[in-house]
């Protein structure tokens, strides 16, 4: 998606390349994304496409430049050995400087407009720390930033809003680093700092062998979330979700649907584990089993929305007439003519202002109750009783509990 343009050093001794990735919009506010000991890899190229995708313009510098330009590294031994002798010769100073010097570039692009950040993992996380300590940024986001203890001296000179993403059993910042670092940065307006139980260095990299996806979508919504309010963009989710389900529900086109989405989005219908992970098979999931095969009588109705950074929840009620087979819920059982009311969750991830993915959750035993599929008796589960307790808090409570005297 990206390319590369050269940045000019501070201190006139050369340039070096920056990858630059821009959002489909055109124009954006920027992030410099500042590098691992690996060079501006695989990974780095990546993580500027999807922030790109956020809505940004992204720039990652090549920081290892002095010693070796155009660094690409994997994560072999050989790779490893030559990123720590690369790591072991870099000046931090220098490479703050070189952020700067991105950050002056980056906000005379024309694909730039509004504020500006920084990014950055291991030694970026590092390097994020000190771009907020030392250069003009709305907001600095470090993820197990290696070194920072030894630099907390610098923390009243912070201006913008600073996240750091703390592991718990890295070992490139043990108990009492990380203990300097909450004691000194923990109470301070603007800064917010995130401990990640029993994950270790690395884990929001997919290809790190501690990734941990969950850890990581909680970081990156909380990144989000702190770049969001300090430099933006701002985007419309609730709007850009009602205008998804207008093309599911409503008209129901298959293709004005996919266009609300991201390139390669995922749906997940978790009590039944129907929908589709990519383009190709959402769009053949919606066209063959989802959008063209509700009943006509469907309805939303909804309960409650809450709306976050980079996503919507939906609280709603699901009503429909079972007068065809539902494949995305009810599968494989044929139509029973029975009216159905169903509490359901809606999880929607937005990328910039794109929808990424659905999960969606309800109740499967009360649907089976109500069509007539399950027999409740004897078992902990409720029928159309449910969505009435919802819309009705003071119907009856702990009507399937058994008494005691």
């Amino acid at each position: 998606m990206g390319s590369y343009i050269d940045i000019p050093a501070a201190d006139g001794s050369g340039q070096f390349r920056a990858y630059l990735a821009v959002p489909a919009s055109g124009k954006g506010p920027g992030i410099v994304l500042a590098q691992e000991i690996f060079g501006i890899n695989e990974f780095v190229r990546a993580t500027a496409d999807y922030y790109a995708e956020e809505g940004y313009v992204v720039l990652a510098p090549d920081l290892f430049w002095r010693q070796q330009p155009d660094v690409d590294l994997g994560y072999s031994p050989e790779d490893w050995q030559r990123a720590f002798a690369l790591y072991q010769g870099f000046d931090p100073d220098l490479g703050v400087a070189d952020i700067g010097a991105t950050l002056g570039v980056l906000r005379a692009l024309p694909e730039f407009e509004g504020k500006a950040g920084v990014l950055g993992y291991c030694l970026g996380g590092k390097l994020a720390y000190l771009a907020a300590c030392r250069c003009d940024v709305d907001v600095a986001v470090g993820y197990y930033g290696v070194g920072i203890e030894a630099s907390l001296e610098e923390a009243a000179n912070i201006r913008g809003r600073l996240v750091l993403h703390v592991a718990e059993h890295d070992k490139f910042c043990p108990p009492p680093a990380r203990e300097a670092i909450f004691a000194a940065l923990g109470a301070r307006p603007g800064v917010e700092l995130y401990l990640y139980p029993g994950v270790d260095h690395a884990f929001a990299r997919p290809a790190s062998e501690h990734y941990h996806k969950p850890s990581a979508r909680v970081a990156h919504e909380r990144s989000v979330a702190a770049m969001r309010e300090a430099i933006g963009p701002q985007y419309d989710l609730s709007a850009l979700w009602d205008k998804h389900c207008e093309y599911e529900f409503g008209t129901r086109n298959v293709d004005d649907t996919m266009a609300t989405m991201v390139a390669q989005p995922y749906v997940n219908h978790i009590p039944t584990m129907t929908g589709g992970v990519g383009y190709e098979a959402l769009h053949r999931f919606y066209s063959d089993h989802f959008v063209n095969a509700n009943p006509p009588d469907t309805r939303l109705v909804p309960i409650s929305r809450t709306v976050g950074a980079t996503q919507v929840v939906d609280e709603m009620l699901f009503c429909f007439t079972h007068t065809c087979e539902i494949d995305w819920m009810l599968p494989g059982v044929p139509p029973t003519g029975k009216y159905v009311e169903v509490p359901l969750v809606a999880i929607v991830k937005f990328r910039g202002d794109k929808l990424y993915h659905e999960h969606i959750y309800w109740d499967q035993a009360s649907v089976l109750v109500q069509i007539g599929v399950l027999d409740q008796e004897g078992l902990p589960v409720a029928g159309i009783e449910s969505p009435r307790k919802l819309i009705d808090e003071t119907l009856p409570s702990n009507t399937l509990m058994r008494s005691r005297a």
